[in-house]
């Protein structure tokens, strides 16, 4: 269900972000501009934590691919056309090659970093941001990011790039243009027999110059400036080129999925640092034919309750970077989670802490250590119950080192 949130036309796209970051947001803002480019950026806690659209999608993730994780051989990755099709496919095939030990952290990291940089450079230079139509949605979220980088830094280093890039005499010119050599023989006249070479076998129309910078491994301004001479000239060549489609493996006739049945039994969700109160819980409420989510951290807990949807959350209200009330403030903000019934669990039985949490939203109120009768109270209260013999037994554990990845089929090779 996506939160509605107005369209803005903004002459400075920059108080935008600003907004995003001060209101701590989480959700994707999409930013079109006046001649159809679109870009997407994708917020937790009002950080940017990943980024996409922009003219080269797929150009963009090999480059990176090349970069950061050269052991990986695109090649044999079988990915199917309907793997490429979905939100956000980039992140979520760095997801799984991260869930088969196949890249590290730090990989994903610099990958994350790089895109959003890439992008938001693009932005500047397309729009210089004006006349923009900006459209905050939280329909989609990326569930566990792995970079948390201050969305401010991200802006400061898109202006520093954007002021070198103009202070080296190439703001007319788009990195994701691809250099041709128009003039070979005049190209000889002016360079060594081996740089000529080297430019007719590299400049050819089939590499960007963010392209050429990767695959010689040096920077996109150095290289672009070396070139600025003989593109000034004519001798070489600016022009747009199309993405480069990723490779689709073809439809094996004993390709096998995996079905997921969904239940009907209620979903109940317990947000908690402590193992020890979630598995009370489990112990407690999972016998009467409830599944039950476990979220420890509570960074993750957002997306993973949108994902979800459950019909009970138990909320612990002390907890490390989000505690409770500001959880359940992010919830209610959600037309989803309008109605869903919200329980404080804290060993702080206070006036004040009840007020509060009356205030952001918080439908009851259970003091630790939680028992048994307590909790089944505000289960029967809130949830239609199965008998324990119509219910079936189903716990569905997330927790910060197993990944919850949602594609039923893994394409990656291995």
């Amino acid at each position: 269900m996506t939160y509605p949130e107005p369209i803005i036309i903004s002459n400075n796209i920059l108080d935008e972000f600003k907004t995003c970051t001060q209101l701590q947001y989480n959700g994707c803002l999409k930013v079109r501009s006046s001649k159809g480019h679109q870009w997407t950026f994708f917020y937790r806690l009002g950080r940017i934590v990943w980024a996409e659209g922009g003219s080269h999608p797929s150009r963009r993730w090999r480059r990176n691919m090349a970069q950061y994780c050269p052991q990986i051989d695109l090649d044999k990755l079988n990915l199917r056309r309907e793997d490429l099709e979905i939100n956000h496919w980039d992140y979520r095939i760095l997801e799984i090659l991260y869930k088969k030990q196949q890249i590290q952290r730090e990989q994903i990291h610099s990958i994350i970093e790089n895109t959003i940089a890439e992008l938001l450079f693009d932005l500047a230079q397309k729009t210089n941001f004006v006349s923009v139509s900006c459209d905050r949605s939280q329909e989609v979220i990326i569930e566990r990011p792995v970079s948390f980088t201050s969305a401010d830094v991200f802006m400061k280093e898109m202006q520093d790039s954007c002021k070198t890039w103009s202070d080296a005499g190439l703001a007319n010119f788009s990195p994701d243009l691809a250099p041709v050599v128009r003039q070979p023989e005049e190209l000889a006249h002016h360079v060594s027999d081996s740089v000529y070479k080297k430019f007719v076998n590299l400049l050819n129309g089939k590499y960007t110059l963010r392209d050429l910078a990767v695959k010689i491994k040096q920077s996109i301004v150095t290289l672009t400036r070396s070139l600025l001479p003989y593109i000034t000239t004519g001798i070489i060549e600016l022009i747009e080129v199309p993405d480069l489609p990723l490779s689709v493996a073809a439809v094996k006739n004993n390709s096998v999925s995996r079905l997921v049945q969904k239940s009907t039994a209620p979903l109940v969700a317990c947000i908690d640092d402590s193992p020890q109160v979630c598995e009370t819980l489990e112990k407690i409420i999972v016998p009467h034919g409830v599944r039950l989510i476990k979220i420890q951290d509570a960074i993750q807990a957002l997306p993973i309750l949108i994902q979800g949807k459950p019909d009970l959350i138990f909320l612990d209200l002390i907890m490390p970077v989000a505690n409770g009330y500001e959880i359940c403030t992010q919830l209610r903000r959600i037309s989803a989670f309008a109605n869903t019934p919200v329980v404080i669990l804290t060993g702080n039985d206070g006036l004040l802490d009840r007020v509060r949490a009356k205030m952001v939203g918080a439908t009851d109120f259970i003091s630790k250590p939680i028992a048994e009768d307590k909790i089944m109270g505000v289960v029967r209260k809130y949830l239609p119950l199965q008998t324990q013999h119509q219910g079936k037994r189903t716990l569905v554990q997330v927790g910060i080192n197993k990944p919850n990845m949602i594609w039923n089929n893994e394409f990656c090779s291995g």
